[in-house]
């Protein structure tokens, strides 16, 4: 016998399962973000004084910005925070410092610091995309300029990877006895970098 309710109930089903999928989406990339605040707080602290710690803390400040507006996504859709996740980006952080400090005489720590941050601008990006291809069916994602979001995740990621090439050099380079370096006047425009 046909239920004239029944369509009904399979589509509140399936927005609770969406909102659910949505909801542990956002606060997946809330610990990630977390976690790469207290790694971008580490660098500049660490490395106050020099062109990668002013970097950092500039950095910083556009990961918080970006953080409260997931946070405040995350808000919207339902239980605002996560205290599991945040805990465990918390022990992730930690660890990652441990490391960082670990390596910091012969910038290997620094260089996984950055690839790490590369590597979560590059999530946090494609997650931009995501909340704005669903943002037409979910009226929770309404108001957010996800493009100029995505923008800015682009712009993070070319900054630092810029950076962590910078550092690769001088890490790889800089302290290996087996590689010749090159003379100025006959390197490739491609092989120079500045030394520090």
């Amino acid at each position: 016998m046909f239920n004239a309710w029944q369509p009904l109930f399979y589509f509140t089903k399936a927005s609770a399962i969406m909102s659910d999928a949505l909801e542990a989406y956002l606060h997946d990339h809330l610990a990630g973000a977390g976690t790469a605040i207290d790694l971008l707080e580490t660098i500049s602290k660490e490395r106050a004084g020099d062109p990668l710690g002013q970097f950092a803390g500039e950095l910083l400040v556009e990961v918080k910005t970006d953080r409260d507006t997931l946070r405040g996504l995350a808000d919207q859709v339902g239980h605002g925070t996560n205290g599991l996740k945040e805990a465990a980006a918390w022990f992730a952080e930690k660890v990652s410092r441990l490391k960082l400090n670990h390596g910091s005489e012969n910038g290997l720590g620094t260089l996984e610091a950055l690839e790490f941050l590369a590597l979560g601008i590059q999530g946090k990006l494609a997650m931009w995309c995501a909340l704005s291809a669903a943002q037409a069916l979910d009226p929770r994602l309404q108001g957010v300029d996800f493009d100029y979001l995505a923008e800015r995740a682009k712009s993070q990621h070319e900054q630092v990877e810029q950076c962590r090439v910078d550092v690769a050099r001088t890490v790889f380079c800089g302290r290996s006895k087996n590689i010749k370096q090159p003379r100025e006047a006959e390197a490739p425009e491609s092989a120079k970098w500045e030394q520090t």
